[in-house]
């Protein structure tokens, strides 16, 4: 007889599923929109898909939902009876619809709740950045949105515009991401979706104040130079914050440049030093840490004196045109030499003679010659200011935060620019950013954000178990370590099949090494490599 066989690819899915099951997406999202019993598929089982859809690492946007799961085990990982032409764009969009509706900020807060409380996330600091996607289409204005504040009236959605481009996209609109993440394994405990055009200085505290307001903990705030405001600073009040000083404030180039080589200190992480001042700006008592990294000011000093070749062969270039292409009015010569030296910003011309001579046409031509001389003061700033930036807290106790934690936290803000890259990623949901909808675009942030926190969690759970254990696992050199990405080891798990024999399932290619990286995984992932 003919054998009834049917094979679907679990790959990595199950891994994904299983910590979508442990941190309790899909009874969150069913308790905040409810369940019609007339309905076979809830909306927690639609955010759940989406997720699986979102960490596939394919490029299948929304509406090719029943195409990504039709070679998949669509009833293993979401349940007994569902079908894959079920999930489609139209029931996608209606809980889409109902998730912006309920309110993504409290669902953020529920997700971040659970999420510390079930991980054991540590909250002493959180790291706030924002970055632009860029999109395709004309996304009109809504009229009623034009001259409004999006942050007093929560009725308004996001404004698809064009602003500051990330991307360097500036000739596309775009939608802002803020992403607050914990130190403790890059955990994203916020991702809000923001105005194109949106101010980071004008948004961050708002931001800060509305997280500290939902979650009710204490932790200090690591951000970028854009916090650094003395409106924001008092606005922030008694709130703790780590940030770097721009050096657009007089105060902070002066420090930076005086700064004496021999008051500097080594710092435990190579290539750094420091030195600490008290510091009262804006009558807000901080701790400045002034730090200096040698590859920095290398290419700071490389840079620099790249500029004072271009800014001198500029100059000559210049004078010679001035001999050469002689003018008929000398007041009009004399205004262009006052402009291009006011230009100027390493040099200035000096010792200036005008001379008067008559042209072919026996005209009175002028001419204009001078020395070049080096404006030392500002050279010797930048060059006692390379490598060095400054960072800035109100944190007065060192032994609450050290200058190396300082230092520490401060370098681990590229756990953002982490996340950021992996929603970027081509082979992620924002490949395709279709909805047309702002209040879409809005949600879709939000399960952007929802994907990088399984992800994150997962990879944490993997590290913590290899280093508890104290093992390893082969990365794609093939050498050993207790830091693997997830990507990789969903990599690992490619080939893993269900099949089905006249209706028994069973797991194929569940080789000795894949058995391995399982036992580091919660019982919730293991249970989806496992058939009765």
């Amino acid at each position: 007889m003919k054998q009834e066989i049917e094979v679907k690819n679990l790959d990595h899915l199950g891994i994904v599923a299983g910590i979508i099951d442990e941190l309790g997406i899909e009874d969150l999202v069913n308790q905040a929109l409810g369940t019609d019993k007339r309905e076979k598929i809830s909306a927690g089982i639609i955010v759940k898909a989406i997720i699986l859809n979102g960490l596939g690492f394919v490029a299948k946007p929304l509406y090719l939902f029943p195409q990504f799961f039709a070679d998949k085990p669509i009833e293993h990982l979401l349940g007994e009876g569902i079908k894959a032409e079920e999930i489609n764009d139209d029931k996608i969009g209606r809980v889409m619809d109902d998730l912006y509706e309920y309110s993504l900020e409290s669902l953020w807060t529920s997700l971040a709740i659970n999420t510390i409380n079930k991980y054991e996330i540590k909250t002493k600091y959180s790291h706030l950045d924002s970055s632009s996607v860029s999109v395709h289409g004309e996304y009109k204005i809504n009229p009623k949105q034009e001259g409004e504040n999006l942050e007093e009236n929560r009725e308004n959605v996001i404004e698809i515009t064009y602003g500051y481009s990330r991307d360097k996209r500036p000739d596309l609109k775009q939608f802002m991401l803020d992403l607050m993440v914990s130190s403790d394994g890059d955990v994203p405990l916020l991702m809000r979706t923001g105005s194109g055009n949106e101010s980071d200085k004008n948004i961050f505290p708002s931001i800060i104040k509305a997280y500290e307001k939902n979650l009710n903990l204490s932790t200090i705030y690591v951000t970028d130079s854009a916090l650094y405001t003395a409106k924001n600073l008092h606005s922030l009040g008694g709130t703790k914050w780590l940030t770097r000083v721009p050096f657009s404030l007089k105060k902070a180039k002066e420090i930076a440049e005086k700064a004496k080589e021999a008051e500097f200190q080594s710092s435990e992480k190579k290539g750094y030093k420091y030195q600490e001042k008290p510091v009262n700006y804006q009558g807000i008592k901080q701790r400045w840490l002034i730090v200096e990294s040698a590859a920095r000011k290398d290419s700071d000093l490389e840079q620099l004196a790249d500029k004072l070749t271009k800014e001198r062969e500029k100059m000559e270039k210049q004078l010679k045109n001035w001999q050469q292409r002689k003018k008929l009015d000398l007041n009009e010569l004399k205004l262009e030499v006052k402009k291009f030296n006011e230009s100027l910003k390493y040099y200035q011309l000096e010792e200036l003679k005008y001379q008067e001579n008559l042209n072919n046409k026996k005209e009175k031509v002028y001419s204009c010659q001078g020395t070049i001389e080096e404006k030392a003061e500002i050279i010797k700033a930048e060059t006692e200011r390379a490598g060095r930036f400054i960072l800035a807290t109100n944190v007065l106790d060192s032994e609450q935060l050290s200058a190396a934690e300082m230092l520490h936290e401060y370098k681990a803000q590229q756990s953002c620019e982490r996340g950021f890259r992996f929603i970027k990623d081509p082979l992620f949901l924002a490949d395709t950013v279709f909805v047309k909808n702002p209040k879409r675009i809005e949600t879709m942030g939000f399960l952007m954000g929802v994907c990088l926190l399984v992800y994150s969690l997962g990879q944490r759970m993997l590290r913590r178990e290899l280093q508890k254990r104290g093992e390893k696992v082969k990365n794609q050199l093939g050498k050993a370590t207790d830091k693997p990405t997830l990507r990789w080891i969903f990599q690992v798990l490619q080939g893993i099949h269900l099949v089905r024999i006249h209706g028994q399932s069973h797991l194929s290619n569940l080789t000795e090494e894949i058995l391995d990286i399982l036992q580091y995984f919660s019982i919730y992932c293991q249970n989806y490599y496992r058939v009765s």
